[in-house]
Formats: C-alpha cells, sequence, structure tokens
C-alpha cells in the first residue's frame, strides 16, 4: 500500500508538471500569434446597390403597371402608364385652338389685301384731287392776267377762287381717306401678327400636351431590378410621386470603416477583395472608389476590433461592373460580410485568401 501511494503521488505531480507546461506553450502561443500582415485592412459591411426612385412628373391616376418586385428591367423598359384620357381631351381642344387661330389668320390676311385695294384707290384720288387743284391754280393766275389787261371781269376771279378753295378741299380729303386707308391696313397687318401669335400659342399647348402625354408613360431610367413596387393601378399619385425603386446592379458596393493609422494609406483606385458570409470559399474583386475627406464616429450597425469610441473613416469598395453583368442574377443586397484593402501596392495577397471568382466562370 505504501509503495502504491508513492507511485500516486508522482503519477499526480507529472500530470499537473505536464498541465502546467501545457497552459505556458498555450498561452506562448496565444500572445505570439501571427498578427494580420500590416499591408492589409479589413472591416465588415453589407452589400449595397445605388437605388433609384422612378415617380410621376405629373399628376394623376396609375391605369397600368406591367412590373412587381424582384422583376429585372431595362433602361427605357416601360414600367406604368398614367391615365391620360383628360390629357387627350385637352389635346383635342388645343389642336381645335389651333384651327381656330388659323382661320383667323386668314381673315386678318384677307382684311390686309382689302386695305391695301382701298389705299390704291385712295391714292388715284388723291393725285386725281391734286391735279385738280393744279388745274384751278393755272386758270385763277390766267383770269388775274386777263383781269389786270381788261379783258374780263372781276366776277370771274372770283369764280376760280372758289373753283382752286373747292379744289383743295377736295385733295385734303383725299389724302385724308389715304392716311385712313394706311391705318386699316396697320390694323390688319396686326390682326394678322395676333392671329399667329395665337397659333404659335396653341402649337405650344399642343407639344406641351403631347409631351405630358408621353411623359404619362413611365420608362426606367436605367437597369436594374425592382426592388420595392411602392403604388398599385388605380391609385392617384402627385406630382413626383413614387411608383417602384430600382436597383441599380451595375453599382454594387460595401462600405467599411478603418482607424485613422490604416485609412490614411488606402488610396482611391486600390485593390480590394470582398468574403461574404454565404460564400467564405470566395472572393470577390473590388476597388476602393471612394475615402470619406472627414473622420466619424463608427455608426452602431458597424462592428470594428476597436473601440467604438475612436474616430474612423468611411471607405468605399465597388465590385467591377464587368463582374456584376456576369451575375446579374445572383447580385443580391444586405448579405453581410468582410472586405479587405491592400494598403501597400506592392504586397501580395496572402496565400490563404480564398481565390477570385471569375466572370468568365459565370453560370
Amino acid at each position: 500500500m505504501h509503495i502504491t501511494s508513492k507511485y500516486l503521488s508522482r503519477l499526480i505531480s507529472f500530470f499537473v508538471v505536464l498541465a502546467i507546461i501545457a497552459a505556458g506553450i498555450f498561452t506562448w502561443q496565444y500572445y505570439h500569434q501571427p498578427q494580420p500582415p500590416e499591408s492589409f485592412a479589413s472591416g465588415n459591411g453589407r452589400i449595397e446597390a445605388t437605388s433609384v426612385n422612378v415617380a410621376t412628373k405629373a399628376s394623376g391616376r396609375i391605369y397600368e403597371l406591367l412590373v412587381r418586385e424582384g422583376d429585372d428591367v431595362v433602361a427605357g423598359q416601360v414600367i406604368a402608364r398614367m391615365d391620360t384620357a383628360a390629357l387627350e381631351a385637352s389635346l383635342r381642344e388645343a389642336e381645335a385652338q389651333v384651327k381656330q387661330a388659323a382661320s383667323a389668320k386668314k381673315i386678318a390676311q384677307a382684311n390686309v389685301a382689302q386695305r391695301q385695294n382701298e389705299k390704291s384707290a385712295t391714292g388715284a384720288l388723291v393725285a386725281q384731287r391734286e391735279s385738280e387743284l393744279a388745274l384751278t391754280d393755272k386758270d385763277l393766275q390766267r383770269t388775274q392776267q386777263l383781269i389786270d389787261k381788261g379783258f374780263v371781269s372781276p366776277q370771274k376771279l372770283d369764280v376760280d377762287k372758289t373753283r382752286k378753295s373747292t379744289a383743295a378741299a377736295s385733295a385734303r380729303a383725299a389724302k385724308s381717306q389715304q392716311r385712313e386707308a394706311q391705318s386699316a391696313i396697320n390694323a390688319a397687318s396686326a390682326a394678322v401678327e395676333a392671329a399667329q401669335s395665337a397659333i404659335e400659342a396653341a402649337e405650344a399647348k399642343v407639344e406641351k400636351i403631347k409631351a405630358d402625354i408621353n411623359d404619362a408613360t413611365v420608362t426606367a431610367p436605367i437597369s436594374g431590378r425592382v426592388l420595392y413596387r411602392l403604388a398599385e393601378p388605380g391609385e392617384v399619385l402627385g406630382v413626383g410621386g413614387n411608383i417602384v425603386t430600382l436597383l441599380d446592379i451595375t453599382d454594387v458596393y460595401m462600405t467599411i470603416f478603418l482607424p485613422t493609422s490604416q485609412a490614411g494609406r488606402v488610396s482611391i483606385g486600390g485593390d480590394a477583395r470582398i468574403v461574404l458570409d454565404v460564400r467564405p470559399d470566395k472572393s470577390i474583386p473590388a476597388k476602393v472608389t471612394f475615402v470619406s475627406p472627414e473622420a466619424q464616429f463608427t455608426p452602431k450597425s458597424v462592428e470594428t476590433h476597436t473601440e467604438r469610441e475612436k474616430m474612423m473613416f468611411r471607405i468605399k469598395v465597388k465590385i467591377p461592373e464587368d463582374l456584376l453583368k456576369a451575375y446579374a442574377k445572383s447580385v443580391k443586397t444586405g448579405l453581410p460580410g468582410v472586405a479587405y484593402v491592400r494598403l501597400d501596392s506592392s504586397a501580395s495577397w496572402p496565400e490563404d485568401s480564398p481565390p477570385l471568382i471569375d466572370a468568365k466562370n459565370a453560370q
């Protein structure tokens, strides 16, 4: 029994020493484990995409909505049609106003021609009256000469003076008629200009209504995916009322936050890679497209390895457009992951990094 007890005591001591050695090795490994290379930085984030609200240009009722959430659309594709019954009635009214103004212009032009004919007639009358006045003036001079020589009586002079006065009055009246004819021409010409202005105004109204009718057909401004369907057929929307929200699947990125010591080394256009939680076996190539010029507090929704009170810089890494087009059906926003940014352009990516996704292998 004594030997057995002594053997058991030594065995326990051996295991205690072994445990201490193991703890020491673990502690050394824990505090001396390899640190991430300083040539790279990383941050958590979520896949995001630029969103575009497609809205009405004018108020009205939705007649037809042709897309649903999740549908892929191309730029120029018809998304919705608004009710245009009131606009079409206004268009018919405006077109009638164009015809009415055109008729008024023709009438005004006819009046101009008539007034010009009247002016020509008054011009001939003025010439006749001036000729008569000149003749009576000559008769008066001859009569005066004959009276001086005693060949005619003074009564003849009175008759000639009266004839000259009458001829002068007739000439003045003819000239007045000529001026009135010119005034009538001016008025008729002004009516022509007014009618032309009415035509142009009516035509502009027609063009505006046609533009409004065209705008009633709402098309996609970009190629993308319908994220939200914000209205339904039959709803009445005001000016700028949103119909759908589109995601631009060619502008997909991830936003991360880095501390000052790392953000200062990030360059626009620098290489980056994104590893999603759902596909940890693949890396998505990306480029740095934005570095915030001002530091800010880390949002609560972003987890980092540093204290939240520390000032951080917002970094945006964007996935190449050709890769997004190749995987258009697989692009999903909101997926969490980690973005790795290369701080030193001469550094090679770690060998244990997941392989890159290739656009050529897209299915």
